[in-house]
């Protein structure tokens, strides 16, 4: 029951990252060169990776979720020092506290879930 109840959070904040990398990139990424690009990649790959992580109990679909988390979440910390691609972010909207909730909801629940793998495939 654990495991299951972990997966959803994992799943559900793959799904609100791809969400709010929509709206944003909806509101003015998408007239950025390369980020926009990058956010439509985690719009897709949110979901995807939101699916596998559901349907597929195997090790492999979590540790993506993990790294989809770090890397969102590295390349953030980047618009924030030193920049990403051009595009410097001040953490002030609500897209970027969300943004960061649900990023570190996947890594802080999907590595439980990669750690103690008993009754998965391996």
């Amino acid at each position: 029951m654990i495991r299951w109840l972990l997966r959803a959070v994992v799943a559900a904040g793959l799904l609100g990252s791809a969400w709010v990398h929509y709206v944003v990139w909806r509101d003015w990424a998408s007239e950025t060169d390369v980020v926009g690009q990058l956010f439509l990649v985690n719009v897709v790959a949110g979901v995807v990776i939101a699916v596998a992580v559901l349907v597929w109990h195997h090790w492999l679909p979590v540790l993506a979720a993990i790294g989809f988390g770090l890397a969102t979440l590295g390349a953030y910390v980047l618009s924030l020092t030193t920049g990403f691609f051009g595009v410097s972010e001040q953490f002030t909207t609500q897209a970027e506290l969300w943004g960061v909730i649900t990023e570190v909801a996947c890594v802080v629940f999907a590595v439980p879930l990669l750690l103690n793998r008993e009754g998965t495939d391996r």
